[in-house]
C-alpha cells in the first residue's frame, strides 16, 4: 500500500505590517476605559448612589478625587458605573445596526435591480431625518429606558451600515472567486454569507468601531435631554445634565463626565483609523509602494 503524499507545504506570508501608533494609542485608551467599567463596582471608592446632605458639593481631594454632586454622592463612583452604561449602550446600538444593514447592504448590492433600488431609497428616507430628530420622534411618545435608546440609536445607523455593506459587495460581485461560485451552481445564501461577508468584514468593523462613538454621543445627547436614562442612573449624559444647574459652584461634577465622553470617543477614533489603515488594502498598496 502507498504511503500517502505529503501535505503542500503553506505559502510563506508576507511580512506583518506594524500596528499604527493611533491605533496603539487608542488601543490603550479604549482598553482602559473597558477595563475600569468591567472592574467598577469592586474599584469603586464609595457608593456611587448613596445620599449624604453632609458631603454636598464637595470639591476634589484625598478622599473624594473628582468631588461630590448636589446629593452628596462621589463623582469618581458614579463616573465608574457610569461608563458600564455608556460601553453597553454604544456596542448594543451598533450590534443593532449591523445585524439589519449589512443583510440589507449585501442584498441590495448582490441582487441590483429592483432590490437594489427599493432598499437604497428606503435608507435615503431614513437618512433625511437628523439622527437627533428621529430618537425625539420614537422616545417622546414613549416611556424613556435605556434598552429603547439602544434600540432607536441601531436603527438610525442602519442606513450608513447598509450603504457601506452595499458599496463592499458591488465590488466583490465583480472578483474572480465569486464567478467561480456561481459558476458551480452555488446558492445566493452561500455566496452571500459565505463568500461576500467573510471578505466584507475588515471595512465593516472599521465602520462599525466608528459607529460606536456616534452611537455614544447620541445616546448621551438622549439622556441629556431626558429621554434617555433616568435618574439616580449615572449615564454620564444624565450626570451633565443634572450638573447644569449649578456649574458655577460645581463644575466638577459636569466636566468629569464631559472629559470621560471625549477621551471615549477620542479613543474609539483612533483605534477605528488605526484599523482601517492597517486593513484596507489600498492603503496598504500605497505604502509598498512608497
Amino acid at each position: 500500500m502507498s504511503a500517502a503524499p505529503a501535505a503542500p507545504a503553506s505559502l510563506p506570508k508576507g511580512p506583518r505590517r506594524p500596528m499604527p501608533v493611533q491605533m496603539k494609542i487608542g488601543l490603550v485608551i479604549t482598553a482602559t476605559i473597558v477595563v475600569l467599567g468591567l472592574l467598577a463596582p469592586w474599584i469603586a471608592p464609595h457608593p456611587w448612589d448613596t445620599i449624604s446632605i453632609d458631603t454636598r458639593f464637595q470639591p476634589p481631594s484625598a478622599t473624594y478625587w473628582l468631588g461630590t454632586d448636589e446629593f452628596g454622592r462621589d463623582v469618581l463612583s458614579r463616573l465608574l458605573m457610569g461608563t458600564r452604561l455608556s460601553l453597553a449602550l454604544g456596542v448594543s446600538a451598533t450590534v443593532v445596526s449591523l445585524a439589519i444593514g449589512v443583510p440589507i447592504g449585501l442584498a441590495a448590492g448582490y441582487f441590483g435591480g429592483k432590490t437594489d433600488e427599493a432598499l437604497m431609497r428606503l435608507c435615503d428616507v431614513l437618512m433625511a431625518v437628523p439622527p437627533i430628530m428621529m430618537g425625539l420622534l420614537v422616545l417622546a411618545v414613549t416611556p424613556p429606558a435605556l434598552w429603547k435608546v439602544a434600540l432607536v440609536v441601531g436603527f438610525v445607523y442602519i442606513p450608513p451600515i447598509a450603504r457601506l455593506a452595499r458599496s463592499v459587495t458591488l465590488s466583490l460581485s465583480r472578483e474572480d472567486f465569486i464567478q467561480a461560485a456561481r459558476a458551480r451552481y452555488e446558492s445566493h445564501a452561500y455566496i452571500l454569507f459565505r463568500e461576500i461577508l467573510p471578505n466584507a468584514w475588515p471595512p465593516l468593523i472599521v465602520e462599525a468601531s466608528l459607529r460606536v462613538t456616534y452611537a455614544i454621543l447620541l445616546g448621551s445627547a438622549l439622556s441629556f435631554l431626558g429621554l434617555g436614562a433616568q435618574p439616580p442612573s449615572s449615564d454620564w449624559g444624565l450626570m451633565i445634565s443634572e450638573a447644569r444647574s449649578f456649574l458655577d459652584r460645581a463644575p466638577w461634577v459636569a466636566l468629569a463626565p464631559a472629559a470621560a465622553l471625549c477621551l471615549l470617543v477620542i479613543g474609539v477614533n483612533l483605534l477605528g483609523d488605526g484599523a482601517r489603515e492597517l486593513l484596507d488594502p489600498r492603503l496598504k498598496s500605497r505604502a509598498k509602494g512608497s
